[in-house]
């Protein structure tokens, strides 16, 4: 029985997971605009008609979160209090069956790559010259930029191209409009994403064209940083570093994932490099740009990780102080080439020897951001928050890296989505406090 009136023809958009389904969102939510729907992102208030809910298949604790989402929305259909839940994403993709038996209240499941299948059950046309067009959800001066989709590594933990399909590059003709396009509504930074962003143009350009790309993205007006996330290490295009060097407004920053630091799990995981190759790699990529930020994720807990393949990854992280990194516990992930072997890691190891690199990557992070203490860095303001405007560096990304923060004063004049130079005063192991420079 409803228990409130609800608004005709408008859409909450829930969504899960990465920054690649963020992108997703955005352009579901532009085409459903473009529909005449009115549509919000996680509405705030339940008076929407229509939920649609973006989920994330990638490990256990993601998709827990995606069913536990899904169910939330059921029992609010049942109750009257929206009247269509639409699911879509990487879960969707990959568990459509299981869940439309396990939860079969919902009135559509929809894949990855479904959005005009979508649009047509909400009696909606996919409009084409809306393509490239996004409804930001996040901070109006910076945008997740998705250049490529799906993914062709072999890599035996991992479950993307199940959800995700090939690699296909969008067409640099294509990029640059949409980089235009988001300039033209105040954006500033660009946060380049893909599964794997050094195999972008190997299937429409048959090169590895990421070069080319970074260096028009950076003849955009308007764009001051663009910034390189998820780069594969085996074949990089060195190229790139050339162009981070050459262009003011590409951040001397790359996140790649590197995943361990054993050369038996790499080839477990079936990386297609070592560690001595993955320290070469750094080495270069370091000598080349030396002032570079470089960002990595880890795995421990990989079936079969012994004492000395963690023993390995430790000191080799001990070694190459990477000036941010992350770790995840494995997850054994169905209809993966892992998933035959046996998931011979307790739990409860796993997170100690997660816990045990996040220890030590705290120390180094406090050393690095010590070395900062006293020096000018160009910040950009996302927010302001309790007693704080909150910045970062071109050395960080939003959410996962290091934040600058500035006293709230009445001299302080910082609007958010503007740069400022900030001096550092002090620092601890994840923040930076400063103080604008004269």
């Amino acid at each position: 029985m409803k228990t409130k009136t609800l608004k005709k023809n408008k859409v909450n958009v829930v969504t899960l997971g990465c920054s690649k389904n963020i992108f997703d969102s955005e352009v579901m939510m532009a085409q459903l605009k473009g529909n005449k729907f009115e549509v919000e992102h996680e509405a705030k208030q339940d008076d929407s008609e229509i939920v649609i809910i973006n989920t994330c298949g990638f490990i256990d604790n993601a998709k827990q979160e995606s069913i536990d989402t899904i169910l939330r929305y059921s029992d609010a259909k049942k109750e009257g209090l929206v009247e269509k839940v639409y699911v879509t994403g990487c879960l969707s993709e990959r568990y459509k069956d299981d869940l439309k038996t396990e939860i079969p209240n919902i009135d559509g499941y929809f894949g990855t790559r479904d959005l005009p299948r979508l649009l047509k059950t909400l009696k909606a046309d996919y409009k084409k010259e809306l393509i490239g067009e996004r409804l930001l959800t996040t901070p109006s001066h910076f945008a997740y930029f998705k250049i490529a989709e799906g993914c062709d590594r072999p890599c035996s933990f991992c479950a993307i191209p199940l959800m995700r399909g090939k690699h296909v590059s969008t067409p640099i003709e294509q990029l640059v409009d949409s980089a235009k396009s988001l300039a033209g509504q105040g954006v500033k930074e660009l946060m380049m994403i893909a599964q794997d962003l050094t195999y972008y143009g190997l299937d429409i350009y048959k090169k590895r064209n990421l070069a080319e790309l970074v260096d028009k993205l950076a003849d955009v007006n308007g764009i001051d940083w663009i910034r390189l996330h998820y780069a594969f290490p085996s074949g990089f295009p060195m190229d790139v570093l050339d162009v981070m060097n050459e262009r003011d407004n590409v951040a001397n920053y790359l996140d790649m994932p590197l995943q361990h630091g054993s050369t038996d799990m790499l080839k477990a995981m079936k990386r297609g490099i070592t560690r001595e190759k993955t320290e070469k790699l750094i080495q270069d990529i370091r000598a080349k740009v030396p002032d570079i930020a470089l960002r990595t994720t880890l795995i421990s807990g990989f079936p079969g990780e012994t004492d000395k393949d963690f023993q390995e990854m430790y000191d080799w992280v001990e070694r190459s102080r990477f000036e941010r990194l992350g770790i995840f516990t494995y997850s054994h992930e169905e209809n993966t080439s892992a998933y035959a072997l046996e998931d011979d890691v307790p739990a409860e190891l796993k997170q100690e020897r997660a816990d045990a690199i996040m220890e030590l990557q705290a120390g180094i992070s406090y050393d690095l951001n010590q070395a900062k203490v006293g020096k000018t860095f160009k910040t950009l303001f996302d927010k302001a928050e309790g007693d704080y405007f909150i910045g970062r560096t071109e050395y960080d990304s939003p959410e996962v890296d290091n934040e600058v923060l500035v006293k709230i004063t009445e001299e302080n004049h910082i609007r958010i989505g503007d740069f400022a130079n900030v001096k550092i005063e002090s620092a601890d192991h994840y923040d930076l406090y400063g103080k604008i420079a004269d």
